[in-house]
């Protein structure tokens, strides 16, 4: 179990925020907690605090430090033991035609008109749909780690985009976004498959798929993925069905 007072974590501060309305229950406040200072938080560090269960958005890197709950659980894939159920294996075989391009963080417009297509859809009024060309690039293209896009196309045509973090122990799924309008596609259930093929791949033992909350069914969907592991306590243990 890593500790936030063993190295490399100890030369890290930690402040907790105000409480501020949550973004998955309703009727409920949050805190975050947030290690500071952003510029030495590299891949090495980060990774330390993916295990600890943190998170990243941009350069800020945090976790729910809530006053009376507890329902955002830090959830892990175990890769390599990873075997795709009957459904899944379905979503793998309609996403064939999908072809895959690994990016370096770069400012792309194309992209840019497919997240504001996204948000629109899919979290219409949640604060997102009318983000900045700057809001964009702060939220996705800011970071310290190991990061890459990853493109997928349909002859040619952009269907969705992952942003991946690349961490010693696996790959730490930052955020995704699709097209929206795409009828019968299961764009997210395939990008999970697909990143969990290149854990496979690279013989990295984890995906990293940040909070599983059992009350949102924004959230809800990764329990579909076992062997899933949670932590709890400090420890990671085995998440069933």
């Amino acid at each position: 179990m890593t500790y936030l007072t063993d190295f490399p974590l100890s030369v890290l501060q930690f402040y907790t925020t105000a409480p501020y309305e949550c973004s998955y229950l309703p009727q409920r406040m949050a805190r975050s907690q947030v290690a500071t200072p952003g510029h030495l938080i590299d891949t090495n560090v980060y990774a330390e605090l993916v295990r600890s269960g943190f998170r990243r958005s941009g350069a800020f890197t945090y976790r729910p430090l809530c006053d009376q709950c507890q329902a955002c659980v830090p959830v892990r894939i175990a890769a390599q033991a990873f075997k795709p159920n009957r459904t899944q294996r379905r979503c793998q075989k309609k996403h064939t035609f999908l072809s895959t391009h690994l990016l370096d963080l770069t400012d792309i417009a194309e992209h840019y008109e497919l997240y504001l297509r996204y948000q629109a859809r899919r979290h219409s009024g949640g604060g997102m749909d009318h983000d900045s060309r700057d809001q964009y690039k702060q939220f996705l293209l800011h970071s310290n780690v190991n990061t890459k896009l990853v493109e997928f196309r349909e002859e040619g045509i952009l269907r969705m985009v992952s942003l991946i973090d690349f961490l010693p122990d696996g790959l730490s799924s930052v955020y995704t976004f699709f097209e929206p309008d795409q009828v019968g596609r299961s764009f997210g259930t395939y990008n999970v498959l697909w990143q969990i093929a290149l854990c496979q791949q690279l013989q990295l033992p984890y995906v990293y798929l940040g909070y599983w909350i059992q009350n949102s069914q924004k959230m809800a969907y990764k329990i579909q993925f076992q062997p899933l592991q949670s932590l709890r306590h400090g420890q990671w243990q085995t998440h069933s069905l």
